[in-house]
């Protein structure tokens, strides 16, 4: 199904998001869109609504299995505005968001599904969950001038790590169960991220509820869903693999030709498992076992 426009789905769709969770996909290009559709379908998620501009191809058999709604990915504030949209219309579900070429990993997933996760999730009377991104990469920018391989893919096992997130309203004191979180390729070429962009910290899974909204800057109107445990314990947390960085910093024609690889001394393949992810301690089971 296709909808012309944002304000078309809004206003004709909901009844086509059906029941359980619902995964978002933004494409800024043509950059693995199909491979991104078919690992949140192989996760569980219930529906998917793809925002992509409206020349977009994809084969029949992917194109079958999303909602399609045409949309300009340039203009400001695209995707906050695209989400809180959804939200109006999917009070009490839980959302996803990601763009094309990220992939959602959370603890035990080859086993496990998203909606059974989000079942223990939710009785821990948790409405959202930190996600952070995690930069991947191919290891020979010759052969692979975008970065994006699947079969070649590298990761940072080290070289993470969290700020205080400050309180602006409250004389700059930090702010209760937040931090910032940086690392990967936007802590190693800061130089080419602007300041305001340099975060990995995303709240990529929350509960849609009235008066709920997405800011710019990846967090919510409504503090506790930017926490990243509840008070009494830690919760689950999960892993967006993404090469939207390694891809930016590539087409972007100011660092291009400054990177002529993204390998050093801390990069290890990535296995697209779970269990890495863990081990590295970049995603937390929580109390889920």
């Amino acid at each position: 199904m296709t909808y012309p426009s944002l304000n078309a789905f809004l206003t004709r769709g909901r009844a086509a998001l059906g029941n359980g969770p619902i995964a978002l996909i933004f494409a800024e290009d043509d950059v693995e869109i199909c491979t991104t559709i078919r690992h949140h379908r192989q996760s569980g998620f219930a529906q998917i609504v793809l925002f992509a501009r409206r020349d977009l191809a994809l084969p029949a058999e992917v194109s079958e299995q999303v909602i399609r709604v045409d949309y300009d990915l340039t203009q400001d504030r695209a995707v906050p505005r695209a989400v809180n949209g959804v939200i109006e219309i999917a009070e009490g579900r839980w959302l996803f968001y990601c763009f094309n070429a990220e992939y959602l990993f959370f603890p035990f997933c080859e086993t496990r599904s998203i909606s059974e996760m989000l079942a223990f999730h939710s009785e821990e009377r948790r409405d959202a969950m930190l996600t952070y991104v995690v930069d991947l990469y191919a290891s020979d920018l010759n052969r692979v001038p975008l970065a994006v391989d699947l079969e070649d893919a590298w990761m940072d096992r080290s070289g993470y790590y969290a700020a205080a997130r400050v309180d602006p309203v409250n004389h700059g004191h930090p702010k209760e169960r937040q931090l910032d979180f940086f690392g990967g390729l936007r802590w190693r070429f800061e130089e080419h991220v602007p300041k305001d962009r340099r975060r990995i910290d995303r709240i990529a899974l929350f509960r849609a509820k009235p008066g709920l909204t997405l800011r710019e800057d990846h967090t919510f109107n409504v503090e506790e869903y930017n926490t990243y445990a509840c008070p009494w314990h830690n919760n689950l947390t999960g892993a967006l693999a993404s090469f939207r960085t390694a891809k930016a910093l590539k087409i972007n024609p100011g660092s291009s030709f400054d990177i002529q690889n993204f390998k050093w001394q801390n990069s290890v393949p990535f296995d697209w498992s779970s269990r890495q992810l863990l081990d590295l301690g970049l995603i937390d089971a929580g109390q889920w076992f």
